[in-house]
């Protein structure tokens, strides 16, 4: 079975999120819809009353007014497992990487380094606006930091795409965390993939819980949650450090900003479509 999930792009996150939890073998995310991908032998009918059901909490909680569409339709028996493939292509992003799925080889080229990302049940492939604003300013303060043994911490790893870039833009050590064990699994295969293993530290150890500072923390999240822990992630970066925040919707970045006033001044902030990534510097 083939899912079409058109609704806000506030929404999408959870969606695909949810879609996984039954089972999707693939997930592709679009501008404003979510692609699904179910073996043809689940329970359609129970399959389709719960994704329904969680859409329409999911829309009314984000407070929208558009209704969702769900397309559903049979996917041949023979492709259904590696149809959703064929979205996933090598992404250029920012200046210094190709981000790529581990069955595709990126065009070559000397100034450009390869991320290998497997798509699958943690967020982060390169793809959305979020991973590419963090993406994007990483390089920016790895130049910055570029004549100093600078350490950084990933707050909400997922795939562990942001601590890759790090390790490879010549951090000295990154800490990666997450409270998703599936997560733990996936960021961990990812970063032997790419050779990193050595230089990051991975665990399930909450925020408020470490103890060190940071040249560099990077939270790729949700509005909501940063604002909850904006106390715990100030103290995480060192005096002169940078904080690079993303995952925040534009009518939502003020209330994130406020939270950091004024003991942290905005170096950029990057909008791509409906989503804000912010560059802060602790004064």
């Amino acid at each position: 079975m083939h899912l079409t999930v058109h609704t806000s792009a506030a929404c999408l996150d959870a969606v695909a999120n949810f879609l996984i939890e039954l089972g999707s073998s693939g997930v592709v995310l679009k501008r404003r819809a979510v692609e699904a991908y179910f073996p043809n032998h689940c329970d359609t009918e129970a399959l389709k009353r719960a994704v329904r059901g969680f859409v329409l909490d999911v829309v009314k909680l984000q407070r929208r007014s558009s209704k969702p569409r769900l397309v559903w339709r049979i996917a041949r028996p023979e492709n259904w497992q590696n149809a959703w493939k064929r979205f996933i292509r090598p992404s250029r992003v920012g200046k210094q990487f190709w981000v790529t799925p581990p069955w595709l080889t990126p065009p070559k080229f000397r100034s450009r380094q390869v991320i290998t990302i497997e798509p699958g049940m943690a967020f982060g492939t390169g793809t959305h606006a979020t991973t590419r604003g963090c993406l994007e300013f990483i390089e920016q303060v790895a130049a910055l930091l570029r004549e100093s043994e600078f350490t950084a911490l990933d707050v909400g790893t997922g795939s562990g795409i942001l601590a890759i870039a790090l390790a490879k833009l010549g951090a000295k050590q990154v800490w990666a965390i997450d409270n998703d064990p599936v997560a733990l699994t996936v960021a961990r295969e990812n970063l032997q993939i790419n050779h990193v293993e050595g230089h990051v530290h991975l665990s399930a150890t909450k925020l408020n819980r470490c103890k060190n500072k940071f040249a560099l923390v990077v939270g790729n999240l949700t509005a909501e949650t940063i604002i909850e822990l904006a106390g715990a992630l100030e103290q995480r970066v060192a005096a002169g450090g940078y904080l690079i925040l993303s995952g925040i919707l534009h009518e939502k970045a003020g209330a994130v900003l406020r939270c950091f006033s004024p003991r942290f001044g905005v170096v950029k902030r990057k909008r791509l479509r409906e989503w804000v990534t912010l560059l802060l510097r602790r004064r």
